[in-house]
């Protein structure tokens, strides 16, 4: 790809499933997935397995359970796509009623802790890592209705709103 390694972020917001995951949790997500299309294979009696999900997972010690790789069987199609979870501080924004009648709500701020999955291309993905990163990116929103901010700067909404 032309442009350096970007990201894509599936974030646990007020009603997805859960509000915050393991790397484990997302490595059974990426499984369930594996054996999704492994059925859809079987039942069109055509190898689609190794074209939707044309990837090996790796696990390096380094990464302290923070982070793995998934790297793609076909190296002219597809390379590296990292998938990583973790946290960041945010100020979430609550509307607060006034005791006094006459005066309208103002709004509070208060520090709180946001989940999220990683999805990142790296210098060296290629178009295709990107498709997949894409589309895996919206499985996983789907799974845990949580809100997907995509490589393109998109937001998806999966959580039921408001």
């Amino acid at each position: 790809m032309s442009r350096l390694g970007r990201s894509a972020y599936i974030t646990f917001v007020e009603g997805s499933t859960v509000q915050q995951v393991s790397l484990q949790d997302v490595k059974e997500k990426i499984n369930h997935y594996i054996d999704m299309v492994n059925k859809t294979a079987k039942q069109l009696d055509w190898e689609y397995n190794n074209a939707a999900f044309p990837y090996t997972i790796v696990e390096k010690p380094e990464a302290r359970g923070q982070w793995l790789y998934l790297q793609g069987k076909d190296s002219k199609l597809y390379k590296y796509i990292l998938v990583g979870v973790g946290s960041r501080q945010i100020e979430k924004k609550a509307a607060q009623p006034k005791t006094d009648a006459d005066e309208e709500t103002s709004s509070v701020s208060t520090p709180t802790q946001e989940h999220y999955i990683q999805i990142t291309l790296t210098e060296e993905s290629t178009h295709g890592d990107k498709g997949k990163a894409n589309e895996f990116c919206k499985h996983l929103g789907k799974e845990y209705k949580a809100q997907v901010q995509l490589f393109n700067d998109r937001v998806m909404y999966y959580n039921p709103r408001k």
